[in-house]
């Protein structure tokens, strides 16, 4: 069974932590993912077998913890992210991030720039409320969510369609980060797939070319989709996070 850690701002976030050396790991999920996934497991594993500090959690409305999925926004689940990073884990960190996991990584690399030593990023998504979503919806699809405050997407990834609000989009807004140098000075990495249909893989090259930091590598899979949960993804995800472990 996860813990569970009541934060400041009334979420109930439940976690798995270990303990270990540092830097330790902490792996941020997708939109409408869970801590259960491939890599947080696979990350999990890795950190146990090096004898490194590893945290996993679901964010609001995601998982085990509190909250509908549909009431949350992207500050909710950087306020997550941030109430573990300082509640839950010790000394330095290294983020890794999963598609809207990267966006808040980012987000929280620039909020504690003293508590991050490095990320991870995987097919990195920030700004997607506003670049994959509000700018690719139809007239249609806007003016749905306009006048009703939502609009109910369907998802190859489940049964269920992805509920997308206004409040979603509008407080998207606050966090966008594209349009101006990204002042994080931390080794970065990014892992993208070329075949990804869900984050274009060129929006890491853009990346790339806002972030300040100096120490800045992508690898792009020509093969990979926007999961990269293979074993040969896995591996080579191992392999990058143990680059910024020394």
């Amino acid at each position: 069974m996860p813990s569970e850690k009541h934060l400041d701002h009334g979420a109930r976030i439940a976690f798995h932590h270990m303990k270990g050396k540092g830097p330790g790991v902490m792996f941020l999920g997708g939109f409408k993912s869970d801590m259960e996934g491939t890599k947080a497991l696979a990350l999990q594993n890795m950190c146990m077998k090096h004898g490194r500090s590893f945290t996993r959690f679901d964010y609001s409305g995601h998982g085990q913890s509190s909250g509908r999925f549909e009431d949350c926004t992207m500050s909710d689940w950087l306020a997550d992210t941030l109430g573990i990073l300082d509640q839950v884990t010790d000394g330095p960190q290294i983020l890794v991030g999963s598609s809207m996991g990267g966006w808040l990584a980012l987000l929280a690399a620039r909020a504690r720039p003293e508590r991050v030593k490095g990320l991870v990023l995987i097919a990195p998504a920030p700004d997607f409320t506003e670049r994959l979503m509000w700018q690719t919806f139809s007239d249609e699809i806007r003016a749905t969510i306009i006048r009703t405050g939502r609009y109910e997407q369907p998802s190859e990834y489940s049964d269920e369609p992805y509920v997308i609000t206004r409040s979603l989009i509008e407080d998207g807004r606050r966090h966008l980060m594209l349009d101006d140098p990204i002042p994080i000075t931390a080794a970065v990495r990014i892992l993208h797939g070329q075949k990804d249909v869900d984050v274009p893989w060129r929006m890491s090259l853009e990346l790339v070319d806002r972030l300040e930091s100096h120490d800045v590598k992508a690898t792009f899979i020509k093969s990979g989709d926007h999961r990269l949960s293979t074993d040969a993804d896995i591996a080579q995800l191992g392999s990058t996070l143990q680059e910024l472990w020394a």
